[in-house]
């Protein structure tokens, strides 16, 4: 059989597993709307805007007009998120035992009057939270003071011999949205590289099917290309819909060069491709591929990026989850997509998934087995 023969057969298979994905709605569900559903979950979850907000209860015990007023700002602000359904102290205890609540500010009877002997109003206000709490109530002790000190200057002058001055940099720092895509990509890429080949490839063997394709000329090597060709378009088609979503909805910001992106995540599919065909291709059904996959996918879930971000984790776990199979694919997205690097600067990564690559499909052509 000659090259170009061979490459005809590659092609013809190619063809017929994107016809067999096309007509199967449930692996339509898990390759396309799948990742979507956790998408929007994820993006909603970190779509914010950064600012830092305290959901309060404001009590007022003041009659003054400066309560009524500091209290109507507060009720404004878009630092705090006041309950205005809370109008009594013993509502706002239970609320915050609850935890439905970070805090409680209290503007005390007296609270803006102005006192004998002095030309301004004054008052202390106090903030009620819990113990195991105290982190957020300590700042949002800081912010209130904050807060006060504007008001404070209104009516007394102070000078100050140590400032502080605030300068940005010229550089943006990432969003948690561009953490939360990244990782979805990496659950897409996970669902079109090892859970496809995981479950068809045992499916086909309890039909006969691979059985009967042992008997044609066909090679392993033809199967495994036109396998990774049909996977790397499915795969880039599941992105390419979470891209749309992205932009359209939380409005994604793009950095890098898409070309480069998508070379980068088309050598990612597939690397992480070959521990789909080397579990579908060992297993004789699906009892046997079902809890090894299991135990190799869901650490790379959960270590890797696409949920949880890696700089959350302890030192000693990021260092060991850099040389998982998934984590350079995340990282190397994330930083093409969101921080404009090209791939001349994915060394590490790059270098990492090729030694992946090799292993993980020295393993996939000596576990194969046609029935």
């Amino acid at each position: 059989m000659t090259l170009k023969q061979q490459l005809y057969t590659v092609w013809a298979f190619f063809t017929v597993s994107l016809k067999r994905l096309f007509r199967d709605r449930l692996a339509l569900f898990f390759t396309f709307m799948f990742p979507l559903i956790f998408l929007i979950i994820f993006g909603f979850i970190n779509s914010g805007n950064g600012n830092i907000t305290f959901k309060v209860a404001v009590i007022n015990q003041s009659n003054s007009s400066f309560a009524k007023q500091f209290a109507g700002k507060l009720r404004d602000s878009d630092t705090f998120k006041v309950d205005k359904s809370v109008t009594n102290m013993a509502e706002a205890k239970q609320q915050i035992q609850r935890s439905q609540i970070d805090g409680v500010i209290v503007l005390p009877a007296g609270f803006g009057d102005v006192k004998q002997g002095q030309n301004h109003p004054s008052g202390q206000a106090v903030i009620y939270f819990t113990r195991n709490n105290e982190q957020a109530g300590r700042t949002l002790v800081t912010v209130l003071e904050g807060s006060l000190k504007s008001v404070n200057q209104q009516f007394v002058d102070s000078s100050t011999p140590f400032t502080v001055a605030g300068q940005a940099i010229n550089s943006k720092s990432l969003r948690s949205f561009d953490y939360a895509f990244t990782g979805i990509m990496g659950f897409a890429i996970l669902g079109a590289g090892i859970f496809g080949p995981m479950n068809v490839f045992p499916e086909l063997k309890k039909m006969g099917i691979l059985r009967r394709l042992h008997t044609t000329p066909l090679r392993v090597w033809q199967y495994f290309l036109s396998n990774m060709l049909s996977n790397s378009i499915t795969g880039l088609l599941s992105i390419a819909a979470m891209f749309v979503v992205a932009i359209l909805v939380f409005h994604l910001k793009i950095v890098g060069n898409l070309f480069e992106l998508t070379l980068f995540l088309t050598f990612g599919i597939m690397m992480v491709l070959g521990i789909g065909l080397a579990l579908g291709g060992w297993a004789k059904n699906e009892r046997q591929v079902a809890p090894l996959g299991n135990i190799i996918v869901f650490p790379m879930m959960f270590l890797t990026g696409v949920f949880i971000p890696r700089f959350l984790m302890p030192d000693w776990l990021q260092n060991l989850s850099f040389y998982m199979p998934l984590t350079p694919v995340i990282d190397g997205a994330r930083m093409i997509l969101s921080e404009g690097k090209s791939l001349l600067d994915l060394g590490p990564q790059l270098g990492i998934m090729a030694v992946w690559m090799v292993i993980i499909y020295a393993i996939a052509f000596r576990v194969f087995r046609w029935e």
